[in-house]
């Protein structure tokens, strides 16, 4: 039994979803998204409920029913509310600035680090004096900025030692002691 594919989706003020076939799309006040789903799982829309089904207890079916229903819920979600990532970017002369979706990054490299950030996607970067720089990703698509985040990401991974490199804000590394932290 899925636990997650069985919850219902209630659908907020202004979201309407079309189910054609084995297309499925959501629009509302901030965009419409759009997604093909496997041809097995059955999508019923009643009202403001949406209710995604399987046609078998197969393996294979378990798996699809509870994916499709997470993903048709983020679609939702992010119509109606949006998302958002901020990432901070730590060390001594790092630095962000972005010119439309156009990210340019100062990491420590003998190079600025260029990063074109999807039309889809709304970049904003904030450096305040005494705190570290922040870019904050925005849009109606989970899946989009998840993914630009972690490309961002890979582009200095934080290291153990000082806790250099960059990381999502509120995120916890866990720090090694140095050379002299085994010394007594």
């Amino acid at each position: 039994m899925s636990r997650i594919g069985n919850k219902i989706i209630t659908l907020p003020a202004g979201v309407v979803v079309t189910i054609d076939k084995n297309h499925v799309s959501v629009k509302g006040p901030k965009g419409t998204l759009e997604r093909t789903i496997d041809p097995d799982i059955i999508v019923e829309v009643e009202g403001v409920e949406l209710a995604v089904k399987r046609p078998t207890e197969q393996k294979r079916h378990k798996a699809l029913h509870g994916l499709y229903r997470s993903l048709i819920n983020n679609m939702v979600i992010g119509v109606s509310e949006g998302y958002k990532s901020q990432m901070e970017i730590v060390g001594v002369g790092y630095k962000a600035s972005n010119q439309g979706n156009i990210l340019e990054l100062s990491l420590g490299y003998s190079h600025a680090v260029f990063v074109q950030i999807p039309s889809e996607l709304k970049v904003t970067t904030a450096m305040e004096k005494g705190q570290n720089p922040k870019v904050t990703l925005e849009g109606i698509d989970k899946e989009l900025i998840g993914q630009v985040s972690a490309k961002i990401r890979s582009l200095r991974k934080i290291e153990p030692y000082k806790g250099k490199g960059i990381r999502f804000v509120g995120e916890q590394i866990r720090r090694k002691a140095g050379k002299t932290g085994g010394k007594k």
